[in-house]
């Protein structure tokens, strides 16, 4: 599935485009950055609720295509222009982990 899918979804507002056209492996939830930084997947979407610049360095670090912030969270404007600077795509949404990250897999991503 591509990140255009992902960007397309109406239950999430997108605060950081990235490549619409990148390939993901999987979605991932995870909100102990410790355990993402060695186990998100390379082209992954990660559903979390940690918003702060950390979660990029992670994103960054471990080739996260997309970052989902569930629960209303959202970052700020210096670490949103990071992510656009990375390429790395950032969406923000009210639904829980949970919720989001299944309507991420049903929407054709394992």
């Amino acid at each position: 599935m591509k990140l255009q899918k992902i960007l397309e979804l109406p239950e999430c507002r997108t605060l950081a485009g990235g490549d619409p056209n990148r390939e993901l492996s999987r979605v991932f939830c995870c909100d102990l950055l410790s355990i993402a930084m060695s186990k998100a997947p390379a082209d992954g979407v990660w559903v979390t609720v940690m918003g702060n610049k950390n979660t990029l360095a992670v994103a960054s670090l471990t080739d996260i295509a997309c970052i989902v912030l569930a629960e209303g969270v959202s970052l700020d404007e210096g670490t949103l222009a990071k992510a656009k600077e990375e390429g790395i795509a950032v969406l923000a949404t009210d639904l829980p982990i949970f919720d989001i990250a299944l309507k991420i897999y049903q929407a054709g991503m394992e």
